[in-house]
């Protein structure tokens, strides 16, 4: 068995000139392509975008089974209106009641909200309920509103008579 001798291997010239923006872009592909990320730091200027909805631990039902639920929301850079849904769940069944509805103010402060809807009395009682908010923009896509949703909170309630 022979080995032979391989030549050196060629050292590489410094590429400058019209050549380069080539070879850059080359590499960038080939860094994809292994799966490798690629990424810029974040501008240092770049505020976090920080969207939330919270739900109050305690809202309201009337003898006629009126409900009124709050919380809180933030919200920023938005292209299409903004709405702070909510829902009730009895706790049986798998059916969520929709309570109201209130068009969000995306500055990134935090807001109010404060949503009141009709359920069926005989559906609801004053105690522990399932609620689920949401912030959800509808972003005009072909001329149709398309919900995107910003964020949510489901929590335990309490229903109070009032």
């Amino acid at each position: 068995m022979s080995v032979s001798a391989s030549a050196p291997a060629p050292v590489a010239a410094p590429v400058s000139g019209p050549a380069r923006p080539l070879l850059v872009r080359a590499t960038a592909c080939a860094a994809l392509l292994l799966g490798a990320a690629v990424a810029a730091p974040p501008a240092a200027s770049a505020a976090p975008v920080h969207e939330t909805v919270t739900v109050d631990s305690e809202g309201r039902i009337a003898a006629d089974g009126t409900v009124t639920l709050s919380g809180t929301y933030s919200c920023l850079d938005v292209s299409g209106p903004v709405l702070v849904g909510s829902s009730v769940h009895p706790g049986t069944g798998d059916t969520r009641y929709g309570v109201g509805g209130t068009l969000a103010v995306c500055d990134g402060e935090t807001h109010a909200w404060e949503n009141t809807g009709r359920v069926p009395s005989a559906v609801l009682k004053a105690g522990s309920v399932d609620v689920e908010a949401t912030l959800t923009e509808l972003r005009s896509a072909g001329g149709l509103p398309l919900p995107v949703s910003h964020a949510v909170q489901q929590r335990e309630v309490t229903l109070v008579r009032g």
